[in-house]
């Protein structure tokens, strides 16, 4: 009976363990896709800066 008990402790240690790599890695993915959004939108507001700046000179 101990020896079950512990069997299915370690498996659900596994299984949990597995979980939560698994969110990490998708947080992960998430952090880095509105990291990349913001650096792109940030690109982009600065174009037409830019521009005004060349047309000012």
């Amino acid at each position: 009976m101990q020896v079950q008990l512990e069997n299915t402790q370690n498996a659900e240690s596994v299984i949990r363990d597995a979980d939560f790599a698994s969110e990490v890695a998708s947080l992960t993915r998430a952090l880095i896709l509105v990291q990349s959004g913001t650096s792109v939108l940030q690109q982009a507001n600065l174009l037409p800066q830019n521009a005004l700046s060349l047309l000012q000179f």
